[in-house]
């Protein structure tokens, strides 16, 4: 294979037209609507499974897109993906990343509760006072912790994003939601993380008037 020589400000240009191609050799035609996403999920894991697992709600990115144009905050499970999110971005349509779990006093809480620090953040999450997408890529007990809190709070998520990564409970986590009625992106299966869950949220952010 030969070295292609390519501008800086070309190479995400370039990978794009490289998965395009080898997603139409796969035979692999990606709905219009969620294409950008999904091809930015590839684009960041290199991963093609990603065109086969990739879900998607009703109306789902609509909903997302509309949360975010009209100021949504974006609650993260770890600092990765609140760093990977491009605030800058989100910032001009009055939206906020938000990241709980490194919290001394949720780490406290967690620990005299003997719950994770996924659950109390997602807590703390439901108490703010804006819509929320929730953009979870690590820990699927955040999952199970949302869902706990429609079921018995009847709290309600606006849009879930959920990606977590992992053996224990991950999948279970996420036929949460894909049966639920809350709006959601999904990658079913095992795969997923932090990387993953910003990579959505800025294929959003990226496309909003697609």
């Amino acid at each position: 294979m030969e070295i292609e020589f390519i501008l800086p400000s070309e190479i995400e240009k370039r990978s794009f037209e490289i998965i395009g191609d080898e997603l139409s050799k796969m035979g692999v035609v990606l709905d219009s609507e969620q294409a950008p996403i999904t091809k930015r999920v590839i684009h960041t894991s290199a991963d093609f499974d990603y065109a086969k697992t990739m879900r998607y709600s009703e109306n789902g990115i609509r909903v997302a897109k509309n949360l975010i144009k009209n100021g949504a905050h974006i609650v993260t499970d770890t600092n990765m993906a609140l760093s990977g999110i491009n605030k800058k971005r989100l910032a001009v349509y009055s939206g906020e990343v938000h990241c709980f779990m490194a919290d001394e006093d949720v780490a406290a809480e967690a620990k005299l509760r003997q719950v994770t620090r996924a659950t109390v953040s997602m807590e703390r999450a439901m108490e703010l006072d804006v819509p929320i997408i929730f953009a979870i890529g690590n820990a699927p007990t955040a999952l199970i912790s949302l869902y706990d809190l429609m079921q018995k709070k009847g709290l309600r998520p606006d849009f879930v994003i959920g990606v977590p990564v992992g053996f224990v409970n991950v999948v279970a986590a996420k036929e949460l939601f894909l049966n639920s009625d809350v709006p959601y992106i999904i990658n079913e299966g095992r795969k997923g993380g932090s990387n993953i869950a910003a990579a959505i949220v800025n294929a959003l952010l990226y496309n909003l008037d697609v």
